[in-house]
């Protein structure tokens, strides 16, 4: 039920008095029930702008509706969005601190302190489940039995991380199915990127120790590895192995420069710790972690939040432990913080539980080492924040530049803030896709781009009439949207409810007339200006006008415009080739009889591809649901 009119609240000492507070959450302030639980406030659309938790959800709630609360400029702007709330009730605090953390994390409200990308961060991945681990970089954490490392804020720092290490434990990177018996190894064992188990150069038990390291590696634990590699080397020379006492050697001394990099801030039996510390620059905070394994300072990450407007250190301070750690990949013995936070105790209580049974200690150091850390961890937060607002401005300049520039190139009123670009991508007329990316002040707005799975007819490619009908297409949800809009309660597309304050296609002055037909047909034309960008020489062509415009070469313009029409070009591309897989694995499947759409989509269900389901026998084939012996035969002789 949505709330009509404006929020003004008169307290008492005991009862809220509303004027004109809607009966609906009058009825829920009633009703709220005393016990710990999560509250969702959502505002008049239904969107879920602020999460909550509280030991009495009545008190909790209902204190945000009392005039005399004291309450900050953000709470203010919060109460007066408030339509409906939800509430959620648990057991215990903890069940309520766990609850909110996930909320938040789904729905990402507003006005709650969030980490600022909402995308997965990377980590490594120790696949422990298979006979010879992998070492990969994956986005999502599964209780599969893997080891994983992180999270990483850059993957690029991840990957550049994994090809150090590569260098000092050759893992396996290869697909093969290692049965120690194959004739010779690939490329990566002769340039000593790989010990080759898959020719038996080295044993399971061999391997697995050697990856064993490389955990122990990323874990700060260093010296037994070196006790053992030294070992190993003086065994190989005694043996007369030089070559392989050699091979030691250059890993010896790979790791030792490793390590020299890493600071020893501690005894080596100083407790694991994260060193938390944060800086704050107008309604930004940057906070940076450092991470201290077996006494040493073994790497160091930086996370920006948002949301952080009117709230105090502490609370932010607070809202990053817990979202850090929710994420985490594991949880050190204690966590040094710069000041005191609330609810200390019961996340140290949620700590240990994700710890895997140590205890946990949040600390708050006064004085020693501990504290320079965390004097050094908020310095470096500083510096960070600094930097990066550096470079968001530089950024928002060139941006700003770019817009202005093309507002002159083109004798446009007004910058082009919303650029539309669609391109066209097919193999010999088959799968042909258009894609739509939408740049917004000049930065790709990925939510908004839309692919369009064209249907024309079938023979040779003709990308003039495909580049119609997705313009067609798109115009077409414009102006739906228009009808839609007087409707009370009607949710709008956002990729087609607006205009392009610019229109640019992917082609010379064919694909421009294709849209200016389209546009003409809907009464856009004039209204929305179009360009046509070749490919040759990076052209600009524009309705009835025989000459075309050259961007100046090293304009802010022109790297807008290559980077919106490589941006398409890509969008495009990846779509095709989607499409085009998905129409192969089907097609092979299609001309087989007795195999309809049910029964295709259970096989590629059950084995995920066409390869698969040949190499599978008769009887793993009837394993699927619809196959019976008779089709699994005759499926096997004509995939076959």
């Amino acid at each position: 039920m949505r709330a009509e009119g404006i929020i003004l609240l008169l307290a008492t000492r005991d009862k809220i008095r509303p004027m004109e507070l809607s009966e609906h959450l009058q009825g829920i302030l009633d009703t709220l029930p005393t016990k710990p639980g999560c509250y969702l406030m959502k505002n008049a659309e239904g969107t879920i702008i602020y999460v909550g938790k509280a030991i009495s959800l009545k008190n909790r709630v209902r204190s945000y509706f009392h005039s005399d609360a004291g309450h900050d400029h953000k709470t203010h702007r919060l109460v007066r969005e408030i339509a409906d709330i939800e509430w959620i009730m648990v057991g215990s605090e903890l069940e309520a601190l766990i609850l909110e953390m996930n909320l938040i994390k789904r729905h990402r409200p507003k006005y709650n302190v969030r980490l600022k990308d909402d995308k997965r961060y990377p980590y490594i991945k120790i696949h422990w489940g298979e006979p010879f681990p992998e070492v990969t970089v994956t986005r999502q954490m599964l209780d599969d039995g893997s080891r994983y490392f992180g999270p990483y804020t850059s993957a690029w720092a991840v990957y550049q991380t994994l090809d150090v290490l590569r260098h000092i434990f050759p893992y396996l990177t290869c697909d093969r199915e290692i049965t120690g018996q194959d004739k010779r190894a690939c490329l990566y064992y002769d340039i000593k990127l790989c010990t080759a188990p898959c020719i038996g150069a080295i044993d399971q038990a061999g391997y697995r120790q050697m990856i064993s390291d490389l955990q122990e590696f990323l874990n700060g634990r260093t010296e037994g590895i070196l006790t053992r590699l030294e070992a190993k080397m003086q065994m190989a020379s005694k043996d007369l192995k030089f070559e392989r006492a050699a091979s030691i050697r250059d890993q010896l001394k790979a790791f030792q420069s490793v390590i020299e990099r890493q600071k020893v801030v501690f005894a080596s039996d100083y407790k694991d710790s994260d060193v938390i510390a944060m800086a704050r620059a107008d309604n930004e905070a940057c906070v940076q972690i450092f991470f201290i394994r077996a006494g040493k300072l073994i790497g160091r990450e930086y996370f920006v939040l948002e949301g952080t407007e009117d709230v105090a250190d502490n609370e932010v301070i607070a809202e990053f432990v817990k979202q850090f750690y929710t994420e985490a990949a594991s949880v050190p013995q204690q966590v040094l913080l710069p000041q005191e936070i609330e609810e200390a105790q019961i996340i140290q209580q949620w700590l240990g539980g994700r710890s895997g049974g140590h205890k946990v200690k949040i600390v708050v150091p006064h004085g020693g080492q501990s504290r320079e850390l965390v004097k050094m961890a908020a310095e470096n937060a500083t510096e960070t924040l600094h930097a990066l607002r550096t470079q968001w401005q530089a950024d928002t300049h060139r941006q700003e530049q770019a817009l202005a520039e093309l507002q002159s190139a083109l004798q446009m009123p007004t910058p082009p803030n919303r650029i539309e670009c669609y391109d066209i991508s097919n193999t010999h007329g088959t799968a042909t896709v258009g894609s739509m990316v939408v740049f917004c002040r000049g930065v790709p707005d990925k939510k908004l781009y839309r692919r369009f799975n064209v249907e024309g007819a079938a023979g040779a490619p003709d990308d003039f009439a495909s580049m119609e009908e997705v313009l067609t297409r798109r115009f077409r949800r414009w102006q739906s949207s228009q009808e839609t809009a007087a409707q009370p309660g009607s949710k709008l597309d956002p990729s087609f409810a607006f205009l392009p304050d610019l229109l640019i296609v992917d082609g010379g002055k064919g694909q421009l007339s294709r849209a200016v037909a389209v546009l003409q047909k809907i009464d856009l034309f004039g209204k929305v200006p179009v360009v046509g960008l070749a490919k040759e020489h990076e052209e600009l062509f524009f309705p009835d006008k025989p000459d075309s415009l050259l961007l100046p070469r090293h304009s802010q313009a022109l790297y807008l415009i290559q980077r919106i029409r490589d941006e398409a070009h890509r969008f495009a591309i990846t779509a095709h080739r989607k499409r085009r897989a998905k129409q192969g694995m089907a097609s092979a499947l299609d001309s087989i009889p007795g195999i309809g759409p049910a029964r295709r989509k259970s096989l590629l269900k059950h084995f995920g591809s066409v390869d698969k389901i040949r190499e599978a026998s008769v009887v793993e084939l009837t394993a699927v649901p619809g196959i019976t012996q008779a089709l699994a035969e005759n499926l096997k002789a004509s995939l076959d």
